[in-house]
């Protein structure tokens, strides 16, 4: 068996898999963001509550968002109280056995690019899209990391000075620190800061939407400007990495109007003649991550 547990600044998701990967038991609890033993304490416990239920000592993944540097410790905006802490080796410690942690949206691209939207192509790049904006990339059936463990990061590319100009925008700060990330004008917050500046009265993502699909002038104005700001991000990817698919997770792809023009506003961005890669949704939707954790520690740990 395999559990797989995935960190989110709300609540915790655990899940047990069984060989085949079909998920067998479901829990999620809070997320002690503030409290790092708490934390500790809650997915040690977790762990060992299903190790006496199913008799057997599981090869354990873990995502969780935010980097984790060269020395193992975690750096995650939205979990303050695990930064700086050396995650991976204070569980494996607790529990007695190696645990696989990597990036949860690295995870949701290999649980995509393994059996999901993207199964049967080599290169898969898989974007998150919602309340923030990363990704990760996958090259036959495994993750590339990276020297530094950022590869995939597209959130946090620098706004292009030609867009910024064209809808003269603000250069926003980023929640990583950083000026101008991508991720502070396309991923929830950054969003409804980008309708509010062509005129949007939407204070949520949804009413963003629901105005522009009523017609709204400044709403619409908003998403054109948002497509055309990911499509110049994911063309960069695509300059960079040539993936054969590109998978969309998150909140934001399942709006089909903004998936359905995702591909023309990134050939926008290309050379002449050259089109955009297939893009699809993913398959296991919000369940992709968790079972990206567990696929984690079967190619990991076994």
């Amino acid at each position: 068996m395999f559990y797989g547990i995935d960190i989110g600044g709300t609540k915790i998701e655990f899940v047990v898999f069984d060989d085949a990967l079909d998920p067998v038991e479901r829990i999620r609890i809070a997320t002690p963001a503030d409290d790092y033993s708490a934390f500790m304490t809650a997915v040690c416990d977790l762990i060992a509550q299903a190790d006496a239920k199913y008799g057997a000592d599981a090869k354990v993944g873990i995502g969780m968002p935010g980097l984790v540097e060269p020395n193992g410790r975690a750096l995650c905006s939205n979990l303050p109280g695990l930064m700086g802490q050396s995650v991976n080796a204070d569980i494996a410690r607790r529990i007695g056995r190696p645990v696989a942690i990597g990036n949860d949206t690295r995870c949701f691209a290999l649980s995509e690019a393994t059996d999901g939207a993207g199964a049967g192509y080599r290169s898969v790049f898989g974007a998150i899209l919602g309340t923030g904006a990363a990704g990760g990339l996958v090259i036959d059936g495994r993750v590339e990391e990276g020297a530094r463990s950022l590869a995939g990061e597209y959130g946090h590319l620098a706004l292009p000075a030609l867009l910024a100009r064209r809808y003269d925008l603000p250069i926003r700060r980023c929640g990583c620190g950083l000026l101008g990330c991508i991720e502070a004008y396309v991923a929830g917050d950054g969003l409804v800061a980008l309708g509010a500046h062509f005129g949007a009265s939407a204070a949520t993502t949804r009413a963003l939407a629901d105005a522009w699909r009523a017609g709204d002038g400044p709403a619409n104005a908003a998403r054109e400007a948002f497509l055309d700001i990911l499509g110049a991000a994911f063309a960069n990817i695509v300059k960079l990495c040539d993936p054969d698919i590109i998978v969309l997770g998150g909140g934001l792809s399942l709006m089909p109007e903004l998936v359905e023009v995702l591909p023309t506003t990134i050939a926008n961005h290309l050379f002449g003649g050259f089109s955009a890669p297939p893009l699809r949704t993913a398959r296991f939707g919000d369940a992709s991550g968790v079972r990206g954790a567990a696929i984690l520690a079967r190619e990991t740990l076994i």
